[in-house]
């Protein structure tokens, strides 16, 4: 299995180590084809790229773009939930910018306003300490995330289950009818292999993603890879893998 594309990876414009054309250089040195900017969304508390600089992000892509013909940059966002309502934190006039939209579910977050803080993040902080709130917790974090891939035209969800507990069987149900790929993240190591298992009956893809917030991590899906093999993914189960080439 060869994946021949990383879409979550971060740069310098949020909490990342190295430039756009760093993170392109490492890319090509792995030998991928394509290769996806994803910082984090506006309202991802300090680190957060800022709304103005989604036009300059744009215009650098475009000039790496033909400056390195043999890869495609694809502009994205690894964009954050801000409400139960399934808010995101990119404005409509923002999204002409983007090639490729990411969500993930984060707690350091501002959300859309004080009711969906309590609920989104308070309540997953209780949770940690109240045991009798978590089942209640859990289906309401799915349903979230479910009203957000139904809202909008989500083509990834990072790291599923990693922040904070999600039914991965709905999730995933819902995610196969809309096209939205889950993420297994070499990152964090999620979604597990047993996820994954559950995920792919109820007729979920998949994306090995680096989640690289340095050049150096770019284009590695080791860990990735063996979670997928693990699960007993197959190269059709995942919408950047391929045949390698003997």
């Amino acid at each position: 299995m060869k994946i021949f594309a990383d879409y979550h990876t971060h740069t310098i414009y949020s909490h990342g180590k190295g430039t756009i054309e760093d993170n392109v250089k490492a890319a090509l040195e792995k030998g991928l084809e394509e290769i996806a900017i994803t910082d984090h969304g506006p309202n991802h508390i300090l680190i957060g790229i800022k709304k103005e600089n989604f036009r300059k992000i744009r215009d650098e892509i475009y000039r790496i773009n033909e400056k390195y013909p043999q890869i495609k940059v694809l502009m994205g966002v690894e964009a954050n939930l801000i409400s139960l309502e399934g808010d995101i934190d990119v404005p409509d006039e923002l999204m002409k910018y983007l090639d490729i939209l990411l969500l993930g579910y984060h707690t350091g977050v501002l959300p859309k306003d004080f009711y969906s803080g309590i609920n989104l993040f308070g309540k997953n902080t209780l949770g940690c300490f109240v045991k009798a709130l978590r089942p209640v917790i859990r289906e309401q974090n799915t349903d979230a995330i479910i009203k957000a891939i139904n809202k909008y035209k989500i083509d990834i969800i990072t790291h599923p289950g990693a922040k904070v507990d999600i039914d991965t069987k709905r999730l995933a149900e819902a995610a196969g009818v809309k096209g939205t790929a889950l993420e297994i993240n070499s990152g964090h190591g999620y979604i597990t292999s047993e996820y994954a298992k559950i995920a792919k009956e109820a007729g979920a893809r998949f994306v090995i993603d680096s989640d690289a917030h340095t050049p150096a991590r770019v284009g590695d899906f080791k860990r990735g890879i063996n979670i997928a093999e693990k699960a007993g993914l197959l190269i059709k189960d995942i919408i950047n893998a391929k045949e390698e080439l003997k």
